[in-house]
């Protein structure tokens, strides 16, 4: 069976390893990136750098975005020389980034009516360390013969891949997704500061809470980091959990469903980045509650 080839478009955290994992198992793979030095960072590893989108689009089956917002996805996509000025009837889109649910229905609707390409969204979860073992979880929302289709392409990636319905339903299920890593962060973040307050060394908390009811991934990797002030080389960034909780609250507003914890942990969050958090480490919000000396 022939390998569709494959355009990818945001080389950065998620996607640089991402594409790497792609390109070891042996997938013809050209990317795209707005930082050229970035794209450019993987010939090394097999890939072909094209010099524009248009290029990127006219020389592969399958485009793959891996971008930081919603306003991204639209102008990569829908913007000057994007993804629909070369798409054509027959390729596949594959949304790996994080978006909004509603905007995301409207663009597959968007792009089949500009060029005929079909559109999955297959948000990803498991942070930089997940893209980097393959062990990603994968949740699609797209046509059924689509995901079975694109499969063999998220292997790589994943261990676990999971279709949630139709388009939309993947960016509805990485919401969910947030709901509860966002609302975590900000109770890990009261809780260790209690402990140090209360005299109790937080750095034994991680082992002490090891496989009990309260034990989490997010449990584990935040709560040494903010009980040793160790903030360096981020596994993510505030901005980004910020914009997933307020589009938690976006849709709880369209679907009439009540979001009251996940609205209180983005304001917590808002007010962190405006102090010029926004590119720092969720765990950095432990400063908020320690007391000043």
């Amino acid at each position: 069976m022939i390998q569709p080839r494959l355009g990818f478009i945001g080389i950065g955290l998620m996607g640089g390893p991402m594409t790497r994992r792609l390109l070891g198992a042996g997938f013809e793979v050209t990317v795209w990136n707005r930082s050229r030095e970035k794209a450019e960072a993987l010939v090394e590893a097999g890939a072909h750098v094209a010099s524009s989108i248009a290029e990127l689009v006219e020389g592969v089956d399958v485009v793959m975005l891996c971008l930081a917002n919603t306003a991204v996805v639209e102008d990569v996509v829908f913007g000057e020389r994007g993804v629909a000025a070369s798409g054509r009837t027959g390729q596949l889109l594959i949304d790996l980034s994080s978006s909004d649910p509603a905007a995301t229905r409207d663009f597959a609707e968007w792009l089949k009516g500009e060029c005929g390409m079909r559109w999955v969204d297959s948000p990803v979860s498991g942070g930089v360390a997940g893209a980097e073992a393959g062990s990603l979880a994968i949740m699609c929302g797209g046509e059924a013969a689509d995901i079975e289709a694109i499969r063999p392409l998220l292997a790589p990636l994943s261990a676990r891949v999971t279709h949630m319905g139709p388009v939309g339903s993947g960016q509805v299920t990485k919401v969910c997704n947030q709901m509860i890593v966002g609302c975590q962060v900000a109770v890990i973040a009261e809780m260790v500061a209690l402990a140090e307050s209360s005299g109790v060394d937080a750095s034994r908390l991680a082992d002490a809470l090891a496989g009990g009811f309260a034990d989490s991934r997010p449990f584990q990797i935040l709560t040494p980091r903010m009980a040793t002030s160790n903030f360096a080389d981020p596994p993510w960034h505030l901005r980004t959990l910020l914009k997933d909780l307020d589009m938690a609250v976006a849709q709880s507003q369209r679907a009439g469903s009540a979001t009251p914890m996940s609205g209180l942990a983005a304001q917590l969050m808002r007010t962190h980045v405006s102090h010029g958090h926004a590119e720092h480490d969720p765990a950095t919000l432990v400063e908020t509650y320690r007391r000043k000396q």
